[in-house]
């Protein structure tokens, strides 16, 4: 593939349907240098097979602090001591550690708590505003936030602010971005060590406190290890559900034979749940992972201290490996996508997301089966991200 000029890959533009140009890729050239802001040099992996290969490869370090320009790595150290960007066996004792606190029955016992918010959140937007709905604002966001901060242990006047730090924060891919987040960063870190320090002196049936207690051999996370273990579990916990929800909503809004078939019974629900994840793919880049060594595919070779950038969202779009991916297809079968990724670093997350993204889903167009998009012939506004892809807004009617 020749030169090309690159786009703005954390765009709203670029967001609104990058998948022509990742489909470009992945014919001419599969492995790609380009340049981002703050990362430097950055190899894009764009085909399915390449991507699930090296989310397993030893030879790619998930800790690329050697690489961090100086700036960054002083800022960024504490909200990313944790474990998605640590390598065995750092990752390993943390994973661990979270593991115990983070459990399956934790999960489990969250279902009718969903199903209500749900349904608590449809009364208010559906009856009272008079079936108008801004879905990310009034559904798709305040749903995975009231579950994750209660899984923690913030306090509901809290909340909002939390929404606004997560937010300046995935949304840096510039060095002015960066500089203007610091201070978010610092009110959050000042925040969360002031709320470790309530529930060590009171402790609660939350997951703050867990993490704060949990032990495995005598071995306990450090501070700083909390807060990044904390800071990644507010925003892996709704950043990315958020855009499930609304980017599945979008997606079957537009195809209203897939909608229906949504609503056969909870299997099929399932299925449509990991074809909404495949198809919208709500962690559109994998966090970057550092070369060990020169690593050779397709006969290009990344040399050793390079970055390598995951396109989970391109390799979800990979027709070699699903049949017209561009098409939505919620029977579809098999569909081993990447939207948790895979390996040691899969998404710790993955059960509480598919498990809110199907009661999200099914309770919407159960409620509201008649939904549409409010202004159908008029682009929708994306979000900016680099790793992320999800809806601005997403406003709709009945």
């Amino acid at each position: 593939m020749s030169r090309v000029a690159v786009p703005d890959l954390a765009s709203p533009r670029f967001k609104a349907n990058p998948y022509p140009f990742y489909a470009r890729l992945r014919a001419d050239a599969p492995l790609y240098r380009v340049r981002l802001p703050l990362f430097g040099t950055v190899w894009l992996v764009t085909r399915y097979d390449d991507v699930l290969a090296l989310l397993r490869d030893e030879r790619l370090a998930n800790d690329w602090s050697p690489r961090m320009p100086w700036l960054l790595l002083r800022f960024a150290r504490t909200i990313t001591s944790n474990m998605l960007n640590r390598d065995p066996p750092q990752h390993t004792r943390l994973r661990a550690l979270v593991h115990r606190a983070f459990t399956s029955r934790l999960i489990d016992r969250l279902q009718d708590r969903i199903e209500r918010l749900c349904d608590e959140l449809l009364e208010t937007t559906l009856v009272r505003v008079g079936g108008k709905i801004e879905l990310v604002r009034g559904y798709a966001l305040p749903l995975p936030i009231t579950v994750i901060a209660e899984l923690l242990g913030i306090p509901p006047a809290d909340r909002a602010r939390f929404r606004a730090w997560s937010g300046s924060l995935v949304a840096v891919s510039s060095g002015a971005d960066l500089a203007r987040s610091i201070p978010t960063v610092w009110s959050l870190l000042r925040y969360l060590r002031r709320l470790f320090a309530l529930r060590r002196a009171d402790p609660r049936d939350d997951l703050v406190t867990a993490l704060v207690q949990v032990e495995e051999a005598g071995d306990r996370l450090r501070e700083d290890e909390l807060l990044a273990m904390v800071i990644l579990l507010l925003i892996a916990g709704f950043e990315t559900t958020t855009n499930l929800i609304a980017s599945g909503a979008l997606a079957l809004l537009q195809h209203p034979e897939q909608r229906d078939r949504l609503q056969q019974g909870a299997d099929q629900a399932g299925r449509a749940i990991e074809e909404l994840l495949r198809y919208a793919s709500p962690l559109e880049i994998a966090s970057a992972r550092l070369a060990r060594e020169a690593i050779t595919i397709r006969s290009v070779t990344i040399p050793p201290g390079e970055l390598v950038a995951l396109v989970l969202g391109s390799a979800n779009h990979d027709d070699a490996q699903f049949p017209k991916p561009d098409l939505l297809d919620v029977t579809r079968e098999p569909n081993r996508h990447l939207a948790f990724g895979l390996g040691p670093h899969f998404c710790l997350g993955a059960p509480l997301a598919r498990l809110e993204g199907r009661i999200a889903l099914t309770t919407l167009f159960r409620r509201a089966p008649d939904l549409r998009l409010s202004r159908p012939a008029q682009p929708l506004r994306w979000r900016k991200s680099l790793l992320l892809r999800g809806l601005q807004a997403l406003p709709l009617t009945m």
